[in-house]
């Protein structure tokens, strides 16, 4: 048995058996220091954010729209592996392309009627692996149910954010 079905296993076990261990909280602070960038600190991890030189930005860092993309490729990735060994099929190499497509008109608020946002998010799965058709799609199915950030992304989801001012 794989490392990772091993901990697959083991997690669901746990759950199953421990509700107190099911509610999982991710933190990531930020902090804009200069400009359009900002210092990310989530779990030991520290990141940059910021806008490219033609939109005022030092370009220190990806923007924060693109590490959006990049969570819900490598959130891809991380959940293919993971279920590939969980469900016994064969994945040598998986990697994942995303692109989103947003109007900017919605960010300089040109037209209301325009969101700031994304519109569309598409991409291409490259996987490497001797397994039937029919294993590749019942994991493709399995990933695309259980990726935690294509959910996030693909449903409505309650965000609030209370504005606190400091003295």
């Amino acid at each position: 048995m794989s490392k990772l079905k091993e901990i697959f296993l083991h997690k669901k076990d746990l759950l199953r058996n421990r509700p107190d261990k099911c509610r999982v909280e991710t933190t990531a602070d930020s902090h804009l220091v200069e400009g359009f960038r900002s210092q990310i600190k989530t779990r030991t991890f520290n990141l940059i954010a910021d806008q490219p030189e033609n939109m005022g930005g030092s370009d220190l860092g990806p923007r924060p729209s693109e590490l959006l993309l990049a969570a819900l490729a490598a959130c891809h990735e991380v959940t293919y592996r993971l279920y590939a060994d969980a469900m016994e099929i064969d994945l040598q190499e998986v990697a994942v392309s995303v692109t989103g497509v947003s109007d900017a008109r919605g960010f300089f608020n040109v037209d209301d009627d325009v969101d700031a946002g994304f519109s569309e998010v598409f991409g291409d799965i490259d996987i490497v692996s001797n397994a039937s058709d029919d294993d590749i799609e019942r994991l493709r199915l399995a990933v695309n149910r259980h990726c935690p950030v294509l959910d996030d992304l693909r449903k409505p989801l309650k965000v609030e954010l209370k504005l606190k001012r400091k003295t």
